[in-house]
């Protein structure tokens, strides 16, 4: 079967070396770890974690990813490998009188590395989340990128415990901002809401989960042409919810699929990934769901990356990006597959995977990021749980 490349509309490719360690905790104590875990690792450590997810995702036929990272391990890596996608850098700053210098940092960092932008790679940029991003540096980022025409993508609408920051100052996110004293208060009437105040929403915006959003919510994303990565695997492990992607795709969000990080995953697999949210958006029904299964793994991700000029279908004029699945490994082609690995994949015309494996193996660094999980597993185990 020859399909266009695969659109991993969200991940987290420098957090390759996570996979399995941050099982069974609640979503603040999840973030908690998560930033725990990043201090023990080397600048070598995330650009090895990239060159291995990326490895993984072509042989699944992912052809382009759609990374968030405050570091430029995953744009580096995806210039070094030939594939396609979009770095989006991150900035933090929960609190407004950081504003200036987080600002002017992300501006100089995107700038220098706009220069080293190809046809393939762009930059974007990324304020990580309400519960780490004032309404300050939203505003000031959104306004940046509009003027300086880069992409955006954010978190947002993810869990509970966000959605009680925003609306009424309250629970543990709450809790640990006014522990660093950084003054808080309720925001807006959502997550959503709080992205409109500031300027957020837009065309070039992506926004990231969407668990929580109502119908008022989903208006406003639809209204203002925003795209939308839906991560059902991250989502069920974290949270044991998904977002409503039923209504979305109804309602004409520019709507993907996602992966997410290995943090919260267990396999950069899109084709999984859209699998289950197919079945969100026709329960039960196998014929619709192939179709979908296929949209939302290709073209879906292509619009939801305004890409779709370019990539996410088979055409004359578009990019040679392709990936080939050998009908044998598709129970059901479409809809049953999972964990299919493609024997073929081409970006923009250049053959990345033969016969199931990497044309350009990067087995050193997969094997140092395989250590690494081994090594975060360890430390894990002999210190406390953070706070």
């Amino acid at each position: 079967m020859l399909t266009p490349g695969l659109v991993n509309a969200h991940t987290h490719l420098d957090l390759t070396a996570f996979r399995g360690l941050l099982r069974g905790l609640p979503f603040y104590s999840w973030v908690r770890e998560l930033v725990a875990l990043r201090a023990e690792l080397a600048d070598r450590d995330f650009v090895d974690g990239a060159r291995a997810g990326i490895a993984e995702g072509l042989r699944a036929g992912v052809t382009t990813f759609a990374d968030t990272a405050p570091t430029g391990a995953s744009f580096d890596a995806m210039l070094e490998m030939g594939v396609r996608g979009v770095a989006y850098r991150e900035v933090f700053g929960p609190d407004p009188a950081q504003r200036e210098a987080a600002l002017a940092a992300l501006i100089a960092t995107v700038r220098e590395a706009r220069e080293r932008e190809t046809d393939l790679v762009r930059v974007g940029v990324s304020p990580h989340a309400p519960y780490s991003v004032s309404d300050a540096l939203f505003t000031g980022v959104a306004d940046f990128a509009r003027a300086e025409g880069f992409p955006l993508a954010t978190h947002i609408a993810e869990s509970e415990e966000e959605s009680a920051l925003v609306r009424a100052a309250d629970g543990p996110f709450a809790d640990f901002l006014r522990s660093r004293q950084i003054r808080v208060s309720p925001r807006a009437g959502s997550p959503i809401a709080l992205l409109r105040q500031t300027g957020v929403l837009g065309e070039s915006a992506l926004l990231i989960h969407c668990v929580h959003c109502d119908d008022t919510d989903i208006t406003a994303i639809v209204g203002h042409g925003c795209g939308v990565a839906a991560c059902p695997s991250s989502n069920a492990f974290l949270l044991g919810q998904h977002a409503r992607v039923g209504t979305l795709r109804a309602a004409g969000a520019r709507l993907g699929v996602g992966s997410d990080s290995m943090a919260s995953n267990d396999a950069m697999d899109v084709l999984r990934e859209a699998h289950l949210a197919a079945r969100l958006v026709h329960p039960g029904e196998t014929a619709a769901g192939s179709s979908v299964v296929w949209y939302l793994a290709t073209m879906g991700g292509a619009r939801a990356l305004r890409l779709d000029h370019v990539i996410g279908s088979l055409e004359v004029g578009k990019q040679a990006d392709l990936a080939a699945f050998p009908l044998s490994a598709l129970d059901h082609p479409g809809f049953e597959a999972t964990s299919s690995q493609a024997s073929f994949v081409a970006v923009g015309g250049n053959p990345l995977v033969r016969h199931g494996a990497l044309v350009a193996p990067v087995a050193d660094a997969i094997r140092r990021t395989d250590a690494c999980t081994v090594r975060l597993h360890g430390w894990l185990e002999n210190r406390p749980p953070a706070r």
